[in-house]
């Protein structure tokens, strides 16, 4: 029997409790729902008022995997939903995911949560910028804290605060809280200074796509500033092969960082974090940090 739970008023289905899902570690999909649970706080400040787009592995990361940005089928009435432009003459609707009741219906269907740089009220508006870091082997997390201490003082030499975090993956994601900007000004901006960043270490940086010219060197990905494009929100678990974390940083861990294992964190290390540190990426959330798209 599928057990049914009652989440502020809601009656949720929350199914299969007992499968593992992370084999490598023996997760099951209670433990992930609990995980939500315990971090609905900060996550749900994180996702609030974006349209959300899943990558869902209902069989864990080595089974199918599949990112779908509609509402998926049998999606309650009582979930937001949002009419997000796709071009100038169409539109699609996505999941807002505003409560805790969403955040946990969506978490039993097993996601990673993406969002853009725009909220649902004013798509294309973006209130943030994002590099996502990625380093092509043999570099490892250890250059991508060195590509990010760079990121962070060329902002910072306009003006502007920067915060990091795991991708829960191989890099690291620096985001920049902004007085709401058109996406293209803004991505045109994190061209701009991902090309620069090649330009002043190109041992250390590519700004291209282009996987011949990556190994070594630390990929800084401007793109996701576009958008249509998202990233991994703070605090979603990862489609790995652990039940890895996109986990906000102090910039003090990213400068000690000698060994890229110390910046890996699964979803046991999280509830200790935020005991710890509270959310690291507050500042994102408070208008007061925003700052000024340089002309």
């Amino acid at each position: 029997m599928t057990p049914i739970t009652e989440v502020e008023g809601r009656r949720l289905a929350l199914s299969n409790l007992e499968k593992v899902l992370y084999a490598a570690t023996g997760t099951t999909k209670g433990e992930i729902l609990h995980y939500y649970a315990r971090t609905a706080g900060p996550l749900l400040a994180h996702l609030a008022g974006r349209p959300v787009s899943f990558l869902r592995y209902p069989d864990g990361p080595g089974g199918q995997r599949f990112f779908t940005k509609n509402p998926p089928p049998g999606t309650p009435s009582w979930v937001r939903v949002a009419d997000v432009p796709r071009s100038t003459a169409t539109t699609s609707r996505q999941v807002v995911v505003g409560d805790l009741a969403t955040l946990m219906w969506a978490a039993n269907l097993v996601v990673e949560f993406h969002t853009p740089q725009w909220r649902a009220d004013e798509p294309g508006c973006a209130d943030r910028l994002v590099f996502d870091l990625d380093p092509g082997p043999p570099a490892t997390a250890v250059e991508c804290c060195a590509v990010a201490l760079r990121l962070r003082e060329r902002l910072r030499a306009d003006g502007l605060d920067a915060y990091v975090k795991t991708s829960g993956s191989k890099g690291l994601h620096v985001l920049v809280p902004l007085v709401r900007a058109p996406s293209p000004e803004v991505s045109a901006y994190a061209k701009a200074l991902a090309v620069e960043a090649e330009a002043a270490l190109p041992e250390l940086v590519v700004h291209r796509m282009r996987r011949s010219l990556r190994p070594g060197k630390v990929f800084v990905d401007h793109s996701q500033n576009a958008a249509a494009k998202t990233t991994a929100a703070p605090y979603t678990l990862r489609a790995r092969p652990e039940p890895t974390v996109s986990t906000p940083l102090t910039w003090a861990e990213v400068e000690g960082c000698t060994t890229p294992g110390q910046l890996v964190f699964r979803l046991g290390d999280l509830a200790g974090r935020l005991d710890r540190y509270g959310d690291l990426f507050d500042p994102l959330l408070d208008p007061e940090r925003a700052g000024h798209l340089p002309r």
